[in-house]
């Protein structure tokens, strides 16, 4: 049947075909995600459904997902139904096929107790087939046999019972063993992903519009299981961390609030084991970080954007900027004990705790506000100048304003990363693991004046206290428990605490950003 003469029944044709594509690609995404809770423990894979293992059900699944895909590719190759197939289905389509079939070659012949010769010899002739089934017939057969033939094997496998509850297969030459809990949801997850991109490039027709929603599927899918995972560890310590948090919690009283787990210490005259100080000890390590580290960061912007040439001095600063943001945190803490703690008294201390992190936030607030600035339009600048205003006064009044949500969003990532840091707290600040409430930091009335050099002092910056993660590390790894009556209930506490303060600040910083940004728009 030529194009031009094709009728409204073939149209009705790739209406059903599009169904059977979409119902398939949905019922894709239905088994990566019970194939993600299974891996994450949320169900159980012992459990039945409808009176069926749920084994079963994935392999009956993925055997009828296999054959649908290869259905499809076969009625657009017989062109029952109107389709816009490429000539191949990719090289890139086709190097990935051939990893896949090279580790089920491999995964094969080991089930079957061949040796490493034996295991390479079948996984590279079946990548060789799965290469040359994939690159060399048409787009609509390249994408739906290799996908569809994989897919069925998993299905068989789980079907037969060659996986299961139960199953395991200790790793020769390896201290590890693989168990079905674990690879009954890993093989599920693998073949929803290869149909569910077969069946997406099938609904969209092939070409152009069915690799994008391909594409499309496998980001939705591949981004949805991040989400999914980000929400379930917020979730999990949450649920574990608020019989902690709550202990001790109640209205009325001498005082309208009592909340002992975050007003008291953990000292030994304390009824009920708190986090006080090292709270505090957390706030004051992030304000003072990023009281050095954003102003210092946004004036070296300003110099590298608007004042200095750009030219190799400006290109080495952005690689030293760029590689100081990738150092590990473990190197500032060493930087931070060599060089910091022997001019403050040659002992741990929060203003030392405090110049580290501050480094750490440096280099990231550097590059975002220096990305900022220059994306502030040149006409803004030009407009200004026109106008008799000096440089600095354009800077000051136009781009920098115009920057701000840019520089918010630099700090806001580097807060989250220094809040949780536990290295360079343990090497420059660290002080007790379970303080009372009396060593928590006193900044705030702690300043001194004198006629003297420095002229500004504060004791409370000079001594050593605690942090959050610094104090939930020493817990855990030392297991020190002092006066506290359960202690994992108190390390899951501190958890959810440090997670909260985390996310108060991600907040604050969002909140700030918003604010200029519809002020600049007004």
């Amino acid at each position: 049947m030529s194009r031009a003469t094709q009728t409204a029944l073939v149209r009705d044709d790739r209406t059903a075909y599009e169904a059977a594509a979409g119902l398939a690609v949905g019922l894709s995404g239905v088994a990566f995600a019970v194939g993600l809770a299974a891996l994450l423990d949320v169900v159980s894979i012992d459990d039945p459904v409808a009176g069926v293992e749920l084994p079963v059900a994935f392999g009956a699944v993925l055997l009828a997902l296999g054959a649908s895909v290869v259905a499809f590719g076969a009625v657009s190759r017989l062109d029952y139904v109107d389709t816009g197939p490429q000539p191949s289905a990719g090289l890139v389509a086709a190097a990935a096929f051939t990893a896949i079939w090279f580790a089920v070659g491999a995964a094969v012949s080991g089930a079957l107790g061949l040796g490493t010769v034996g295991r390479f010899g079948v996984g590279a002739a079946l990548a060789g087939v799965g290469f040359a089934t994939t690159a060399f017939p048409r787009e609509d057969v390249g994408s739906t046999v290799p996908a569809g033939v994989v897919a069925a094997l998993c299905g068989l496998a789980l079907l037969s019972g060659v996986v299961g509850p139960g199953w395991e297969r200790p790793l020769a030459g390896y201290n590890a063993t693989l168990f079905g809990d674990t690879v009954v949801p890993v093989v599920v997850l693998f073949a929803s992903l290869v149909t569910g991109w077969s069946g997406a490039k099938a609904y969209g027709g092939f070409g152009a519009r069915g690799r994008n929603v391909g594409a499309y599927v496998l980001i939705y899918l591949v981004v949805g299981s991040i989400l999914a995972v980000l929400v379930g560890l917020v979730a999990f310590v949450t649920a574990k961390g608020l019989p902690g948090l709550f202990n001790g919690f109640g209205l009325g009283g001498a005082s309208l609030l009592r909340w002992p787990f975050l007003t008291n210490g953990a000292g030994l005259l304390a009824d009920i084991a708190g986090v006080f100080p090292a709270l505090m000890g957390t706030i004051w390590l992030v304000v003072g970080a990023v009281l050095f580290a954003v102003p210092t960061g946004v004036g070296a912007a300003v110099f590298l954007s608007e004042y200095a040439e750009q030219g190799r001095f400006t290109g080495a600063v952005e690689v030293a900027t760029n590689g100081l943001w990738s150092t590990p945190s473990i190197v500032f803490g060493l930087f931070g004990a060599a060089f910091l703690i022997p001019r403050f008294g040659n002992q741990k201390s929060l203003i030392a705790g405090m110049l580290t992190l501050g480094f750490m936030l440096l280099p990231l607030v550097l590059i975002t506000s220096r990305e900022a600035i220059l994306a502030v339009p040149d006409e803004y600048r030009d407009a200004s100048a026109a106008l008799g205003v000096s440089k600095w006064q354009t800077i000051r009044s136009v781009v920098l304003p115009a920057a701000i949500p840019g520089v918010t969003t630099g700090v806001i990532l580097g807060v989250g990363r220094i809040a949780g840091e536990t290295a360079p707290i343990l090497l420059t600040m660290g002080g007790g693991v379970l303080p009372a409430k009396s060593a928590a930091p006193n900044v705030m009335t702690g300043f001194r004046l004198s006629t003297s050099p420095p002229f500004v002092s504060n004791p409370a910056l000079l001594e050593a206290t605690s942090a959050l993660p610094y104090q939930l590390y020493a817990l855990i790894t030392a297991g020190l428990s002092g006066n506290i009556q359960n202690p994992q209930e108190y390390a899951w506490g501190l958890a959810l605490t440090l997670l909260l303060v985390v996310l108060v600040f991600y907040a604050v910083g969002i909140a700030t950003r918003y604010y200029f940004r519809r002020k600049l728009h007004q």
